[in-house]
């Protein structure tokens, strides 16, 4: 497994819901902020159908805020919310369009992605939101170099990013990531009031159980604890 590539400044995380970026993603995203790189967020949803028992109108706003304080803790501080509605996302043209307008506004080298398989595994489904904004943010690198797909985007310049890395199962790339594993699981912790609901176990016992199963050693790749990658070329 190859080292992802690091040369380059200015990265874009796009994924559907707050808290999809800390499992695993943000350890990653430490390291580069570590290194001076510019990165920033684009979330499709608020989250706010992701908390049983508090209605969308108090879980958004909720939500909202602990993503703001999480990506503040791995050195982000440009986080956008698109609005889409949470568990409905569709990956149709509308979020492709909304998406490349997002890559053309930030204009990023590097854009980052959440798992879009069908499944984690044997018996792990996968969201349809996570479906659907992977799937989607994936042509909308392509979208956002392109001036005829949306020609309602002509005040936005076109922008191609040189790369695409999707976060997940299917990795072809690694990131070291064994020197920021206490900010990766400080940046998670800050998604406390999801984390309560989400499940019985204290909330620390649930940080440390995510990240030693998304950071952990990858087959082939010289790095104690690391998150691996799906790397796509655009050549920008």
């Amino acid at each position: 497994m190859e080292q992802l590539p690091e040369d380059w400044q200015r990265g874009l995380v796009i994924v559907a819901h707050p808290d999809d970026i800390e499992y695993g993603t943000a350890a990653a995203v430490a390291r580069w902020t570590e290194q001076g790189k510019d990165i920033r967020y684009v979330l499709a949803t608020r989250g706010e159908a992701g908390i049983a028992g508090l209605p969308p109108a108090e879980s958004g706003p909720l939500r909202e805020a602990e993503e703001i304080a999480s990506a503040e803790v791995v050195g982000v501080r440009q986080v956008e919310f698109l609005g889409y509605p949470d568990g409905r996302l569709e990956a149709n043209l509308a979020l492709r369009r909304d998406l490349a307008a997002a890559i053309r506004r930030h204009r990023p080298d590097m854009v980052v992605l959440s798992h879009f398989g069908d499944t984690w595994g044997p018996g792990f489904l996968n969201s349809a939101d996570h479906r659907a904004v992977g799937r989607a943010g994936l042509d909308a690198v392509a979208d956002a170099g392109n001036e005829w797909i949306f020609p309602e985007l002509a005040d936005l310049p076109v922008w191609t990013a040189r790369w695409a890395a999707v976060m997940g199962p299917k990795a072809t790339h690694a990131v070291d990531v064994t020197h920021t594993i206490g900010k990766a699981s400080a940046s998670l912790a800050e998604h406390r009031r999801y984390l309560e609901v989400l499940s019985p176990e204290p909330v620390a016992d649930q940080v440390r159980a995510i990240i030693d199963m998304t950071t952990g050693p990858k087959d082939g790749f010289p790095a104690e604890r690391a998150v691996g990658f799906e790397l796509y070329y655009f050549g920008g």
